[in-house]
């Protein structure tokens, strides 16, 4: 398994990028295996001008844990009390609020949809699954949403961390993030 893929970063920055940079780099990446990706995972924003940049970090977006083939937790948020509590995924992020109402992507949206949406959308049920995926001509690991038309294709930026980048119906621009593996440590504090 190679520790970093050839015009990868060493260490991932969160500097911009455009989509074209972001699609080139994704392009140059290595494939992951579905097995690679068993266990909890730290999400990251990796900024291209998408209109969701930054919004899932304002809503307290956590990361994604991957249990087995069929056992997915896609999104993973912090509640107030600070635990990590798994979302059911039901609900296509719709860009044209984001244009509507942009008080929708501020913290204090994000501090509201905490303390009084969060608690609505926690489940214990998988909602997503691991399969391989060819994306952009290349056969790799990726997440297949159980009630959403969305896709994550996944590609290795180094030894614990991937880029990540969301297919959806809809939403025409890829929305580009990155995952780093959570250590033993890491997971017992969150």
């Amino acid at each position: 398994m190679p520790t970093t893929a050839p015009g990868a970063p060493p260490a991932f920055s969160s500097t911009a990028a455009s989509p074209e940079e972001a699609l080139a780099l994704f392009d140059r990446l290595p494939a992951v295996e579905p097995t690679e990706l068993l266990g909890r995972w730290r999400g990251g924003r990796f900024a291209t001008g998408h209109p969701l940049d930054g919004v899932l970090e304002t809503y307290h977006w956590y990361g994604k844990a991957f249990r087995g083939p069929d056992d997915v937790d896609p999104l993973l948020f912090r509640t107030a009390g600070g635990a990590v509590v798994p979302l059911r995924a039901t609900l296509l992020p719709d860009l044209r609020w984001l244009e509507r109402w942009p008080w929708l992507g501020t913290a204090a949206a994000g501090s509201l949809f905490q303390r009084l949406a969060l608690p609505l959308w926690i489940t214990h049920h998988p909602q997503a699954r691991l399969r391989v995926v060819e994306h952009r001509g290349v056969a790799s690991a990726a997440m297949l949403y159980d009630h959403l038309p969305i896709v994550d294709v996944f590609r290795r930026l180094d030894a614990h961390t991937l880029l990540g980048v969301m297919d959806a119906r809809g939403i025409s621009q890829p929305f580009f993030f990155t995952l780093r593996r959570e250590d033993s440590d890491d997971a017992s504090r969150a």
